[in-house]
């Protein structure tokens, strides 16, 4: 628990000094050149979190953080407005393209997406990844009178 010293071939201890790697400030950005533009759509709110190839979140905003509450976090206003603020979270890490994956359904959908194409970023993929039951639940069994 106290400082490690290093034992040299003469038997004399010493400090460790530059030879280790400094380690990482806690506010030290990355860049991040390519990444993913999560959009996360519901019929009572929008989330919206920007990560880079590997999966790791830089950047997050969502309707409730930005002050909407109740059923004005689902409207089309609410999604640009969210949009645009996770967008302009991730430009500081140096952010230029990006692959938007859109799950879930609600009336926001197209305002979201049409606002992270009009903040200057290159898409370069489009996906929808909305959960579509293949089989669903189990039919009730027939009424008997």
């Amino acid at each position: 628990m106290g400082k490690r010293t290093i034992i040299t071939k003469e038997g004399e201890s010493a400090a460790p000094e530059a030879a280790a790697a400094p380690a990482a400030r806690k506010g030290a950005k990355k860049q991040v050149l390519n990444g993913v533009v999560h959009i996360n759509i519901s019929y009572n709110n929008t989330l919206i979190a920007v990560s880079d190839l590997a999966g790791n979140v830089i950047a997050f905003s969502s309707a409730g953080l930005l002050g909407f509450k109740g059923s004005k976090k689902s409207t089309p206003y609410a999604a640009s407005l969210v949009a645009k603020d996770a967008v302009e979270k991730a430009k500081r890490f140096g952010l230029m393209n990006v692959r938007i994956v859109v799950k879930g359904v609600g009336p926001a959908r197209e305002s979201a997406v049409r606002s992270v194409a009009g903040t200057g970023l290159n898409i370069t993929a489009l996906m929808d990844s909305t959960p579509v039951p293949h089989n669903g639940v189990k039919s009730p069994k027939p009424r008997r009178i």
